[in-house]
């Protein structure tokens, strides 16, 4: 994988066809015409333990296994992809803002300079990480401010070799929660009023919580569950209010999004979207990746649980469409 197939490849590729997300529970494939509508999507269980997403550990436990489980979800799309745009789980990689007051002219120096900067902060050698960067904008008080992902280039591999083996090549590599940024930006309701917005994404192990603003990703914040998923869900959206309001300077949330409640048991799911709402005193959004555009062809019930399996891999495929730039745009 090239140093711009983790979250800026896909805008230096041709758009796939078709994506697919590995999690820890399942595979969800979805096939996306150029009218953005989804023309076919699947989900297929994992085994418990097959996969174990992790920073810096062994990730897949049986490539046999998830390459059988990949060929079999890619056989139901129709047509069959060839190649697919792959999302794996927030917790493969490390995600940071890094700012810098001067940045070099050259591309190749600025690259040199951000790897430099992560060398600090990666658990691992940088000479085995994968690093991809996107400038996120101007910093606040001078400088630029680049979103950087990293990931050990091993764990990335054996991704890939499944999907290889499961009879696809995997284009382009990027994390589930930019993605679900980009399918919320795209499904961003013309009322929204103005002003920073907090997206919200669950998935099996963890939760991922992120501040946009203007378009910018300015905060984003991964913490994987060790004791009750409530709690530590709750946990985790007062440090960031918190965050948002003494070092961001930032003010109520103009719109909360909320991605994959339904991976809660039971109740949880409402109980941590009404905690959510007591602590931000603002209405939590569920998802709705139909929204912005786009349709589902074979007119399936649109229920919260499709929304949440859709969410990734949607949010992969639009993000060069035009209704996202125009998306961006307003919320500029």
């Amino acid at each position: 994988m090239s140093d711009s197939g983790f979250f800026s490849g896909l805008l230096a590729t041709t758009p796939a066809p078709a994506a697919l997300e590995i999690t820890a529970r399942r595979i969800n494939a979805v096939s996306l015409a150029a009218s953005r509508t989804i023309t076919a999507h699947v989900s297929e269980p994992l085994p418990d333990g097959l996969v174990t997403p992790a920073l810096n550990a062994t990730n897949v436990h049986d490539h046999d296994a998830l390459a059988a489980t990949i060929r079999a979800a890619i056989d139901r799309l129709s047509p069959r992809p060839r190649r697919v745009a792959l999302v794996l789980p927030d917790t493969v990689a490390k995600v940071s803002l890094v700012r810098f007051e001067k940045t070099p002219a050259r591309v190749q120096d600025l690259d040199q300079l951000i790897k430099w900067q992560m060398r600090k902060a990666a658990p691992f050698r940088i000479e085995d990480a994968q690093v991809a960067w996107s400038e996120s904008g101007p910093a606040d008080g001078g400088g630029r401010e680049y979103l950087v992902v990293l990931a050990r280039r091993d764990v990335v591999e054996s991704y890939e070799r499944a999907c290889d083996a499961g009879g696809v090549h995997a284009g382009v590599v990027d994390i589930a929660s930019l993605n679900i940024v980009n399918a919320a930006l795209a499904s961003r309701p013309s009322t929204t009023p103005p002003g920073d917005w907090l997206l919200i994404h669950i998935a099996p192990g963890y939760a991922t919580i992120t501040v946009v603003r203007a378009g910018r990703v300015m905060f984003f914040r991964n913490r994987q569950f060790e004791g009750s998923a409530e709690t530590d869900l709750d946990d985790l959206v007062h440090q960031t209010a918190m965050y948002h309001e003494d070092r961001l300077s930032g003010a109520a949330f103009a719109r909360v999004v909320l991605s994959g409640a339904t991976t809660l048991e039971g109740a949880s799911a409402e109980r941590g979207r009404r905690q959510i709402e007591d602590r931000l005193g603002v209405k939590v959004e569920a998802l709705d990746v139909l929204r912005g555009g786009v349709t589902v062809r074979d007119g399936t019930a649109a229920g919260p649980e499709l929304m949440d399996n859709l969410a990734p891999a949607v949010g992969v495929l639009v993000r060069e469409r035009p209704a996202l730039a125009r998306a961006e745009q307003v919320a500029s």
